[in-house]
């Protein structure tokens, strides 16, 4: 019996991809969990394995194709194989007072899942044999792990009359006009969005009509950092790392985090409530030619400053190759762009949806600075100076939260002893 293979669920609000190989031929004979295709989502070049053990009837899908969720991209003359799952017999509803009843485990075989799902499964804890599927042949999907993780039916229930009150403060999605013809003009060309230039626009437009963004900018005096970061580069580099100002800034803004935790944060409207994240999983914007990716660096508080040069300097590496996983750019709390490469100066930016904050980081310059010089009075210094920008949601947090926060910011990147000290 035939069988369709439909675009699985990627996560992570991830709807569409283009496909950038197929990794098989007609007729050819796969097993479950081998790679049939590599595509490109808006976060990362991923390979997706077949969730059936089978032959290759149908190739629907070419290079270049945009394909959605629930799309056919294959068919399988003989899918059945390792997918063959008995069905189970529902847990039975437990009476209150009665204690609750786990449901009954899967016993005989392998659960049929992709790797993907078998990786977000072992973070959340979640247990493959104790949840019911709703993909083809049995498979557990991604949002079945989920589903059952958060027990999202049983909170959402709970949390239907907060919801009405909480749609009060959802701005509405305004379309633009119709666009007049410019070849009425003169000769133009249209160049297609791809998926990360596609993902970018909807991410950003969704960040900018839902969070009312607040500034506030500062000067950090760059020079000791810098002093104590041209003594230790080489060591570092040595090591397979290299001792940015990204990596120092990924530091403060750790203990940053934990100082002021409401930064670490998303607002849900839906439940009227703060999420405050338990962890400190820090995103770094890295510039592509395709646009902008943000690679999450994870536990930046239990990582020394060497370990965070070394792994951050292989994932923008990888994350330029396409080569970062897809969950290597999910999860982030908090987000980092620097400029400063590129010679820029003070900037805004937009806040990584959903989160509350983010920091944008210009380039030092030497500039003269005004400093008090004991009884004496002033003094003008050469000093290498950084601007920076910490941009908020006003919804979650208020002008004082952000000066608090940058002011930890400010202290520990200005003496790389504080850095170290002050470190939680």
């Amino acid at each position: 019996m035939a069988r369709d293979f439909k675009m699985p669920d990627l996560g992570e609000g991830i709807h569409e991809a283009e496909v950038l190989a197929v990794l098989v031929s007609l007729g050819q004979e796969v097993k479950e969990g081998d790679s049939i295709l590599e595509v490109e989502t808006d976060k990362a070049a991923v390979e997706i394995p077949s969730p059936y053990t089978g032959a290759i009837e149908q190739i629907l899908v070419k290079p270049g194709d945009a394909v959605k969720v629930g799309d056919v991209l294959m068919t399988f003359s003989n899918g059945e194989g390792a997918l063959v799952v008995e069905k189970e017999k529902p847990p039975e509803k437990v009476e209150e007072p009665s204690a609750p009843e786990a449901a009954t485990p899967r016993t005989e075989g392998p659960v049929p899942a992709s790797p993907a799902t078998r990786r977000l499964a072992r973070e959340l804890g979640a247990d493959l044999r104790l949840i019911t599927p709703t993909g083809p042949a049995g498979l557990v999907t991604s949002e079945d792990v989920r589903a059952f993780s958060k027990k999202e039916e049983r909170v959402v229930e709970a949390r239907k009359p907060l919801a009405a009150e909480a749609l009060a403060v959802q701005p509405a999605a305004v379309g633009g006009p119709p666009l007049p013809d410019f070849s009425k003009w003169g000769p133009v060309d249209r160049i297609p969005m791809r998926s990360i230039r596609k993902a970018t626009a909807r991410q950003m437009t969704l960040a900018w009509s839902q969070i009312p963004h607040v500034h506030n900018q500062n000067l950090v005096d760059m020079t000791e950092l810098e002093a104590f970061r041209q003594r230790h580069k080489s060591e570092v580099e040595e090591k397979g790392g290299r001792l940015t100002i990204t990596v120092f800034a990924l530091k403060a803004v750790a203990t940053a985090l934990k100082t002021y935790p409401n930064f670490n944060a998303t607002l849900d409207t839906d439940a009227g409530e703060i999420i405050i994240k338990n962890y400190f999983h820090i995103g770094v914007a890295v510039n592509m030619e395709e646009g902008l990716i943000v690679p999450v660096i994870r536990d930046v508080d239990r990582k020394s400053i060497t370990e965070l040069a070394i792994e951050l300097n292989d994932l923008v590496q990888r994350t330029r190759e396409r080569k970062a996983t897809l969950e290597e750019m999910q999860g982030g709390t908090f987000t980092i762009t620097n400029v400063g490469p590129m010679g820029g100066g003070f900037f805004a930016p937009i806040i990584n949806y959903p989160q509350v904050a983010i920091l944008g980081m210009g380039s030092s310059t030497m500039q003269p600075v005004v400093r008090e010089k004991g009884e004496k009075g002033y003094e003008i210094v050469p000093r290498l100076m950084m601007p920076i920008v910490l941009c908020i949601d006003h919804r979650v947090l208020d002008g004082a939260d952000a000066m608090r926060f940058m002011k930890v910011l400010v202290d520990v990147l200005e003496d790389p002893d504080a850095l170290l000290m002050n470190m939680i």
